[in-house]
């Protein structure tokens, strides 16, 4: 790990969030792939250019976005905000005529049902695309050094280049801008353990297609960033062509309204981003929960073989004014889960606390209930598995989840990109409830694909 770049910073030194190559520690990883039959794998990919599709349509109804998050708004002031933004976009006829999309979909093996679900669709700051096509590398190589004593084939490991597709797509994107002068600004956290993942895409990107990329935080952009009256994006005397958020997901990342002018600042301007405020609100909790409903998707696609597989993977998705369901899931709090509008690990509610919280909400009435949605419990397989963190090995059993990154790259009428981009697989301890690798849930793991039911390798 140490070898390949496949390291995070270290919680236990102050300074890895802020300085590049200090107090490394490998990423948590899984020692041998996780197995999933080679029909979902198959099924989870074909699903990637349809979502990306997906995705760009709902964008572009401006109206379906506003009215479909006009109760959560009133209730989440960081929806509220978002919406403002783009509201303001709306009013002045604002057209990204060059649309970037790089987004994961995350799926779980129900075991209840034996289908392939959805956990969710994310549209902004999609982690690991740098570190999961190394851990595929690891397990490859481990394969091939022990493969006899464990009885796996290395290529039953599907091949993993998120990173370099989605450097490309980056790069595509900086193309049709047709400036050579002009860069890439990603912008990030000002403290980032998760940056050597960042800085795979930043390496491909220079190396691969001549493109130079600066990090920038949302309060250095409020600080340094200016849009000409072209509509030009220059940072510190920069001309940016394309914008990439690993950052802007969450309220924490606008502790003041110097980041929130400096979103603003940059919807306002013609750079590239990924992803504009439409694309980030098409991946929120309640749109997720709204495209479920009967008759919405056509509302967006025509074709009907698309719709129905698309349909095929949706868990079940309720908002709280659904009263019978509420109900339900307050007599049956095990098979749900409260989602409330949050990307990022740690924010959904399970188990016994659905039934406390949702008890509370309908007591405090209102549009309280708006906050979150409802949706359907997964329940995966769980298999024995050897984790490693911290350099310690131990076995557990886990379960995993599967993410398939996807790149949307668009020009007017002409589809430049529309495909699926690596994959994503994170395994955690089957008693954890969430997924998330940066807040400590899970482990990195890779594919080994099999032609049956699913057990540990």
């Amino acid at each position: 790990c140490a070898m390949h770049g496949l390291v995070v910073g270290d919680r236990a030194d102050p300074r890895s969030g802020t300085v590049p190559g200090v107090g490394l520690v490998h990423a948590p990883i899984s020692l041998l792939p996780s197995r999933l039959p080679e029909s979902f794998w198959s099924q989870a990919c074909e699903l990637a250019p349809l979502f990306n599709e997906l995705v760009d349509r709902v964008s572009l109804d401006g109206d379906f976005l506003q009215d479909s998050l006009s109760k959560t708004r009133q209730v989440d002031d960081f929806t509220s905000r978002l919406l403002d933004i783009h509201r303001k976009m709306m009013d002045a006829n604002k057209k990204e005529n060059i649309r970037l999309g790089l987004h994961r979909s995350d799926y779980m093996l129900d075991s209840e049902t034996n289908s392939l679900l959805q956990i969710e669709l994310n549209t902004i700051s999609v982690s690991f695309p740098g570190l999961c096509s190394i851990v595929t590398e690891l397990h490859r190589t481990l394969i091939n050094q022990y493969g006899n004593l464990l009885c796996l084939d290395a290529k039953r490991v599907p091949g993993n280049e998120a990173s370099r597709q989605f450097a490309k797509a980056l790069a595509k994107a900086w193309d049709e801008f047709n400036v050579d002068s002009a860069v890439v600004m990603m912008i990030v956290q000002p403290e980032e353990r998760n940056m050597y993942d960042q800085y795979w895409l930043v390496k491909y990107l220079r190396e691969s297609h001549g493109v130079t990329t600066i990090r920038k935080t949302l309060s250095e952009v409020e600080a340094e960033g200016r849009v000409l009256p072209d509509g030009t994006l220059v940072v510190n005397d920069r001309k940016v062509t394309v914008v990439y958020f690993r950052a802007g997901y969450t309220p924490n990342d606008y502790p003041s309204e110097a980041e929130w002018s400096a979103r603003l600042l940059m919807e306002q301007s013609s750079a590239v981003k990924c992803p504009s405020i439409s694309y980030h609100l098409v991946g929120t909790k309640k749109i997720q929960q709204e495209l479920a409903k009967p008759n919405v998707l056509e509302r967006f696609l025509e074709n009907k073989e698309e719709i129905a597989k698309l349909r095929q993977c949706f868990a079940g998705l309720w908002s709280l004014d659904d009263e019978e369901v509420v109900k339900s899931a307050i007599e049956n709090p095990d098979l749900f889960v409260l989602k409330p509008q949050r990307e990022g690990g740690g924010n959904n509610i399970y188990g016994l606390d659905v039934r406390e919280a949702l008890i509370r909400l309908k007591k405090e009435g209102g549009d309280a209930l708006s906050a979150y949605i409802l949706m359907q419990r997964i329940f995966p397989k769980a298999s024995l598995a050897s984790l490693v963190r911290g350099g310690v090995c131990h076995e557990a059993l886990t379960v995993s989840e599967l993410g398939i990154y996807g790149a949307y790259l668009r020009n007017k009428d002409k589809v430049i990109i529309n495909d699926k981009c690596g994959y994503l697989m994170r395994t955690k301890v089957s008693s954890s409830d969430e997924g998330g690798v940066a807040a400590g849930f899970a482990v990195l793991d890779s594919l080994y694909l099999t032609d049956k039911v699913i057990g540990p390798v």
